[in-house]
């Protein structure tokens, strides 16, 4: 790893001010929330910043505020906070569901939402830092034609990375809006489009932050008398990120669907968003027939790699299992 120094400022303007005036700048600094991804790719010589911005004494950014009506989430929230949070648990039980599923107890103490929104991805081409890959300026993305156990199925082209966030799949099932601040001004958007496709723009990027921009918090409207709930499936029983998950939000009304969110995590370089199948859903009773008719229709769209075709069932079996969770 390389030598860098840490600053720990005490206010947003002193964080960012050590920050990029852009993307396009050498990467000589960087902002750290929980780190549990970051230092990762420190240790790999990923990037080699010469400093690194700790966020956690800036006030506010680790506000959870969660009573009544809308809530909001600092960015610096951990996972362990949303895990354990009876009022999350009551309110959004998808979102302490997807916070426990993250990795082990003792990394969930540590390890941050926004961190967790802006993590780079898992892809074994990616992290070795001997693999020059699309993703890193290279280019080709080698799992096409080569080992895509865990790459994508969906919205893959030219790079099939996923998108390893838990959290994710789960706010975006929810509606949540994130938001952004940099030195000249704070923006809000929905966090479904903050994420973008490699298709979609720069290829090296997974969302649309500038160098001198911080995800300070997540906003979730109000979800009174919705059902929620996430399931993961991975392959060791915990420190593990998704072979598919499933974020899956209804509002049921006289025993029929009104209101339908299915966001899938785990298959696709963003949440993947699968909105023909809540509008196959709306209207219908939860019934086996109406729950093997969504999981059908959530993956006709799928495009297996060579490796990767068991995500196929496996994700449909997913959604099974959430709706029936949920009925």
């Amino acid at each position: 790893m390389k030598n860098f120094t840490l600053l720990q400022p005490d206010s947003f303007q002193a964080a960012v001010e050590q920050l990029p005036s852009s993307h396009d700048d050498p990467a000589r600094s960087r902002v750290m929330a929980g780190g549990q991804d970051l230092l990762g790719e420190l240790k790999d010589h990923l990037i080699e910043p010469d400093t690194l911005v700790d966020l956690k004494g800036v006030p506010g950014m680790d506000a959870l505020d969660v009573g009544h009506g809308d809530a909001k989430f600092g960015a610096l929230v951990t996972m362990a906070e949303l895990e354990r949070s009876g009022e999350v648990q009551s309110r959004f039980p998808i979102l302490a569901e997807a916070a426990g599923s993250v990795a082990s107890p003792q990394i969930r103490t540590r390890a941050t939402l926004g961190g967790n929104l802006c993590q780079r991805p898992r892809c074994w081409y990616y992290r070795n830092e001997h693999t020059v890959c699309l993703k890193k300026g290279g280019t080709e993305c080698f799992s096409f034609a080569g080992m895509s156990k865990y790459n994508a199925i969906f919205g893959g082209g030219p790079s099939y990375i996923v998108h390893p966030s838990d959290m994710a799949p789960a706010l975006v099932a929810l509606d949540a809006t994130v938001v952004v601040r940099g030195s000249a001004a704070e923006w809000k958007m929905p966090l479904a489009d903050f994420f973008t496709l490699p298709g979609e723009g720069d290829v090296t990027r997974e969302n649309l932050l500038g160098g001198d921009e911080v995800v300070t918090g997540v906003e979730v409207p109000d979800h009174t008398g919705w059902r929620s709930t996430y399931v993961k499936f991975r392959e060791r029983g915990t420190f593990d990120w998704a072979l598919s998950a499933v974020a899956l939000a209804l509002r049921v009304d006289g025993g029929r669907i009104a209101e339908a969110r299915l966001v899938l995590g785990g298959v696709a370089p963003k949440p993947w968003r699968c909105r023909s199948t809540e509008g196959l859903l709306v209207g219908r009773e939860l019934n086996e027939e109406t729950f093997q008719a969504a999981a059908e229709d959530a993956l006709s769209g799928a495009q297996a790699l060579e490796h990767n075709a068991y995500k196929i069932p496996l994700t449909k079996g997913l959604i099974i299992k959430a709706l029936r969770k949920l009925a």
